[in-house]
C-alpha cells in the first residue's frame, strides 16, 4: 500500500481504539467501519495479530518516519530529474537552434504570408521570456481571435511575461474588445489608446517582430535584424508615451482593478525594495518590476516616490476614455 496520511474516518477510528486502551477486536472494528479498519491496517497504524482476532494500535510516529523518508526520497529523485531534464533535451535544442541560425543569418528580413504568419508567431512565442509590444490598429476585433489570444496572454502573464498593447479609439466602441481588455488588464496586461494612424506590429522580447506588409494584413515582414528592431521598438515606445490610459473596467461596467496582487501592493506601500518584495513573495524581480510599472500607470505616478505616496492613501486620477471610430482592418491571419 502506498504510504499516505490517514483520512478523517481512519483518524476517528484510530482515536477511538486508543481511547479503549489501544486494543480492539477485529470483528468489532470491521462492524464499525470496514474501510477505515482495512486502511489503518494497511498503513500499519493497527497491527493484526495472526494468532488472534485482536488489533493493536501502533505508534503513529513510525508511520510519520516512514512517510517522511519516502517523501525525502521522492523529492531527491525529482530534484535529480529536474537537474537533468534540460540535458536530456539537448539534442533537440541543438537541432532547433541550428535551423533557426541558418534561417536568421540568411534572412534577417523575411516576407511571409497566410498561415506562415501564424507559424512564425507561434515559433517566436515559444522562445519568448520577457515581453510583447503590440500595436493593434482598427476598431472591433474578431471574437474568435480574441478567445484564442486570451488563453495565450493569460498563460504569458502567469509566467511573468509583460504585455503591452496599443489600440485605436474604435476599440472603445466595441463591447467584446472592451470586455477583453478589462479582463486582461485585471490579469496584468497594459492597454492604451492612440488616436493616430499606425501599422499593425508585434515585437517579441525586442529580438523579433512581425510587421504588417499589406492593407488586409495577409502579408507581413518577419524582422530579426537588431538595427531594424531598435527602430521599431523606438516607434512603439514613442506611440506608447503619446497614447491615452483607459479605465477598461469602468467601460465594461465593472470595478477598476490594478491587476497587481494586493500583498505586493502592501509591501510596496510599506517601503520594501523591489528585491525584498521579490524575495518575500517568491517571485522574480522582473515580475515585480512589471507589477510596479502597472501600478505607476494605474495611479498616473511618474516616480516611485509618487507611487508610494498614492498607495498610502492619496487620491488617484482616473483614466479618460477616447471616442471616434476610425474604422476596422481585417485581422483573420494574425490576430494578436
Amino acid at each position: 500500500m502506498t504510504l499516505r496520511l490517514p483520512n478523517e474516518a481512519e483518524r476517528a477510528l484510530y482515536r477511538e481504539v486508543v481511547a479503549q486502551g489501544g486494543m480492539v477486536l477485529l470483528r468489532e472494528a470491521m462492524e464499525q467501519d470496514p474501510d477505515a479498519t482495512l486502511g489503518l491496517i494497511g498503513l500499519g497504524l493497527l497491527l493484526h495479530h495472526d494468532h488472534g482476532e485482536m488489533l493493536t494500535a501502533a505508534h503513529p510516529g513510525s508511520l510519520g518516519e516512514r512517510l517522511s523518508a519516502e517523501l525525502r526520497s521522492s523529492a531527491t529523485e525529482k530534484l535529480l530529474a529536474a537537474e537533468h531534464a534540460a540535458t536530456r533535451l539537448e539534442d533537440l535544442v541543438q537541432a532547433y537552434d541550428a535551423i533557426a541560425r541558418r534561417g536568421r543569418s540568411a534572412r534577417p528580413l523575411q516576407l511571409v504570408a497566410g498561415p506562415q504568419i501564424s507559424h512564425h508567431i507561434a515559433r517566436i512565442e515559444s522562445e519568448m521570456r520577457e515581453e510583447t509590444l503590440a500595436s493593434q490598429p482598427g476598431g472591433a476585433r474578431p471574437v474568435h481571435g480574441m478567445q484564442q489570444t486570451r488563453v495565450r496572454s493569460l498563460g504569458f502573464l502567469a509566467k511573468g511575461i509583460g504585455l503591452r498593447s496599443i489600440y485605436q479609439p474604435g476599440a472603445l466602441l466595441d463591447p467584446p474588445t472592451v470586455s477583453y481588455a478589462a479582463e486582461l488588464t485585471a490579469a496584468g496586461e497594459r492597454f492604451r489608446v492612440l488616436d493616430e494612424p499606425f501599422r499593425r506590429m508585434v515585437i517579441f522580447d525586442r529580438r523579433a517582430a512581425v510587421v504588417s506588409a499589406a492593407p488586409d494584413d495577409r502579408q507581413a515582414v518577419l524582422v530579426e535584424d537588431p538595427a531594424v528592431l531598435a527602430v521599431l521598438v523606438g516607434l512603439f515606445e514613442r506611440d506608447w508615451a503619446r497614447a491615452e490610459r483607459v479605465d477598461w473596467q469602468a467601460l465594461a461596467g465593472g470595478p477598476r482593478e490594478t491587476g497587481v496582487p494586493p500583498e505586493l501592493t502592501g509591501l510596496l506601500a510599506a517601503g520594501l525594495t523591489q528585491r525584498a518584495i521579490a524575495s518575500r513573495l517568491g517571485i522574480s524581480e522582473r515580475t515585480v518590476a512589471g507589477h510596479i510599472a502597472r501600478l505607476r500607470e494605474f495611479y498616473d505616478a511618474e516616480t516611485l516616490f509618487q507611487l508610494g505616496w498614492q498607495l498610502r492613501g492619496a487620491s488617484e486620477r482616473p483614466a479618460v476614455p477616447l471616442g471616434e471610430d476610425p474604422g476596422r482592418t481585417a485581422e483573420e491571419e494574425w490576430d494578436l
